[in-house]
């Protein structure tokens, strides 16, 4: 049976305005990564293969996971959201969100305009982001192993999408509610992948590290 868990990576740089500038980990997002790491280390959770994007955020939180060597893999990296709140603005005149919940009720519309092809001159379209997640995990995950895979919270909600047959509501609900530094588990039974866990965050347990539970 094939085992995938995969990982948010720790807290970024929440109060960036550029992809670059918020693509590496806060103090807390290395913490974050830290914990995460020990606790499976305690678990004794052990991989047979790990993997991640190439993005910094991706890179930062696997090294402090320290659970070893992992592949690199571009087509597990997230959605670049900044060039596609500026190409919501010229659609809809909608204003670029500035905070987590003016941020969360951009999600919802910038997803179905992107679905629908209305966003110019972003970086990927609705199904070739879609498509090539699927491709990756599909080819992480041909051989009946435990595989991690350290990525972005779209990426996750890409993946419960397919799994569940979500639509674009939920999957965006997902998407707001998945905590950095969380892990999700998914197994493949007869050719089919199921849900067995969802936001999982152990490492964050007990009052003194309430503050680490973070979404942004």
């Amino acid at each position: 049976m094939s085992e995938l868990i995969l990982v948010r990576h720790g807290q970024a740089n929440s109060g960036a305005t550029t992809e670059e500038d918020y693509d590496r980990l806060s103090p807390l997002g290395h913490d974050q990564a830290a914990w995460l790491g020990a606790w499976m280390d305690e678990a004794h959770m052990t991989f047979d293969h790990q993997v991640h994007g190439t993005l910094r955020r991706h890179v930062e939180t696997h090294a402090g996971m320290n659970t070893g060597t992992a592949q690199v893999d571009p087509r597990l990296n997230e959605m670049q959201y900044f060039p596609m709140a500026d190409a919501m603005k010229l659609h809809s005149g909608m204003e670029v969100p500035t905070d987590p919940e003016s941020f969360a009720d951009h999600v919802p519309p910038t997803m179905r305009a992107w679905r629908d092809g209305h966003l110019r001159g972003v970086p990927d379209s609705w199904d070739g982001f879609h498509g090539r997640i699927a491709a990756a995990l599909d080819d992480h995950t041909r051989i009946d192993q435990r595989v991690l895979c350290v990525t972005s919270g779209g990426v996750i909600a890409s993946t419960l999408m397919r799994v569940l047959d979500l639509d674009i509501p939920a999957m965006t609900a997902m998407l707001l509610q998945t905590r950095n530094a969380s892990f999700h588990v998914l197994r493949r039974f007869r050719g089919h992948w199921h849900l067995h866990q969802f936001n999982a965050t152990p490492h964050l347990a007990g009052p003194d590290r309430a503050h680490a539970l973070t979404f942004v």
